[in-house]
């Protein structure tokens, strides 16, 4: 069973940056697609990036391209997002998500695609 734990949120200025974090346990990721979600209260859940773990593939959503990097460290079996030039409507709950994934075209940006979740960390940023 994987697990999936975030760290990273909190509060910050426009303009600032974080970094999250989603330690995952119960897989060595290697045949997983992981991605970054968010959500707002009252709307879906949007991915914003993802990884094709065994190739090393990067996706970004168009809202976050230029400003967020997503990365994995597989000694620690840790995805990364850095979050730069961050924008008041960058804040959302961040959730990282992990499904099997044995090519970069098994990649989804659909949230029903992905089993495993964690339980989100906040991000706030304020103008």
């Amino acid at each position: 069973q994987v697990q999936l734990v975030e760290s990273g949120g909190d509060s910050v200025q426009a303009g600032g940056s974080l970094r999250l974090s989603c330690a995952a346990s119960g897989t060595n990721s290697n045949g997983y697609c992981m991605a970054w979600f968010r959500q707002v209260p009252g709307t879906e859940r949007e991915a914003v990036a993802g990884i094709y773990i065994r190739g090393g593939t990067t996706y970004y959503a168009d809202s976050v391209k230029g400003r967020f990097t997503i990365s994995q460290d597989s000694a620690k079996n840790t995805l990364y997002l850095q979050m730069n030039s961050l924008k008041p409507e960058d804040t959302a709950m961040y959730y990282c998500a992990a499904k099997g994934c044995w090519s970069p075209s098994w990649f989804s940006w659909l949230q029903s695609a992905y089993s495993y979740w964690g339980q989100g960390t906040q991000v706030t940023v304020s103008s």
